[in-house]
């Protein structure tokens, strides 16, 4: 008997595993996620009712086509039924649209460090990565993104409110580089922390993708709505993009549960806006109390913070999980923490102000 492998393909070599955040502990001592930025609030009024109308039907296969949701996403956003695709996560309508614009030899353009999947789905659609890196002040630099474009680029992901950073790109900037993008590179506006934003200047995705064919605009109920063990997505587009999405998803991908659960969601704005009020005002209160302590952070517009920690990550990271909060570590760059219950933000700044005072010590 041969004891050869099954050829893989040669494109997979190399490919980190996506890591996800490191769950919080079990037994004797309280501890609190904060690195996967999860809402720490429970599902919004209805959703479990509908789950649970749901659960009575698991052997039967979901709507393929999200009828009733993607009539609801189409009432909610202005835009026409044939505009949407859904998918599992945000993230996965993202490699729907690898999968549709890219193969060997053609390149996806992002900032860099940003959310942590694009080069992971870049390379698994045979595509090659170019990362951008981001500002000194961990933002965007769309100057040098619009630079990076070669007759090669099929796609340009920005990330807006961007992961891990929390910084945003504003309209005047966005459009002007807009305007250098040419017209069949398709841009793709991932706003999976949009709701989470109260600077004025950020533009609403949707409102630019109305006018520019080549913009499509990525959106998710794993955050703010809360309904991130779910997996549920979907992305706004123009027809033709929105048809090929529609042709890569992955049929039933999105359970019947997800698809009630998320029109649940969207007919409970009010409470939706309430919650996201009081997480917006956490956000403020971490972010000014880390000023305070001396750290220097920037501003953020999505529900965490970023802290540069270099070479003393991995140290702080161990320091939060020994208090009892589990925070995200990029080893040798930094931490990125959400913001969940007042209890948890008041240990994680806890640790930081000790972690900063051991450092000027």
């Amino acid at each position: 008997m041969s004891e050869t492998s099954p050829k893989l393909r040669a494109e997979l070599d190399g490919i980190p595993t996506y890591k996800p955040g490191k769950p919080a502990a079990s037994g004797g001592q309280v501890a609190y996620k904060l690195s996967s930025n999860e809402n720490p609030y429970p599902p919004l009024p209805g959703v479990v009712e509908s789950a649970i109308a749901a659960a009575h039907n698991f052997n039967r296969y979901p709507d393929m086509a999200c009828t009733g949701l993607m009539n609801e996403l189409a009432d909610r956003f202005g835009v026409p039924v044939t505009h949407l695709a859904t998918g599992t996560g945000s993230v996965g309508v993202a490699q729907s649209l690898l999968q549709s614009t890219s193969g060997p030899g053609d390149e996806v353009i992002f900032a860099w460090r940003s959310f942590e999947a694009y080069p992971i789905i870049t390379r698994i659609s045979g595509a090659t990565p170019v990362q951008v890196p981001l500002t000194p002040g961990d933002v965007h630099d769309l100057d040098a993104m619009a630079d990076a474009i070669t007759d090669r680029t099929r796609l340009i992901f920005i990330c807006n409110p961007n992961n891990p950073t929390g910084t945003v790109v504003r309209r005047a900037e966005l459009e002007r580089f807009l305007d250098r993008v040419p017209t069949d590179v398709l841009v793709v506006l991932d706003e999976a922390y949009i709701e989470f934003v109260r600077d004025v200047d950020v533009p609403n995705g949707i409102g630019i993708y109305r006018d520019r064919p080549n913009v499509a605009v990525l959106r998710t109920f794993s955050k703010a709505y809360g309904l991130a063990g779910l997996r549920v997505g979907f992305a706004i587009a123009h027809e033709p993009v929105a048809a090929a999405l529609r042709k890569t998803a992955v049929p039933f991908g999105v359970s019947q549960l997800a698809q009630d659960a998320a029109v649940a969601s969207l007919r409970a704005e009010d409470e939706l806006i309430g919650r996201v009020g009081s997480l917006v005002a956490e956000r403020v209160r971490v972010h000014q109390s880390l000023i305070k302590q001396g750290w220097t952070v920037p501003e953020t517009q999505a529900n965490f913070v970023w802290v540069r920690l270099g070479d003393r990550t991995l140290d702080f990271a161990a320091a939060c999980e020994e208090a009892g909060v589990v925070v995200r570590p990029f080893a040798g760059e930094g931490v990125r923490v959400t913001i969940g219950e007042t209890e948890a933000n008041d240990l994680f700044l806890h640790v930081t102000e000790a972690f900063h005072k051991g450092l000027q010590a």
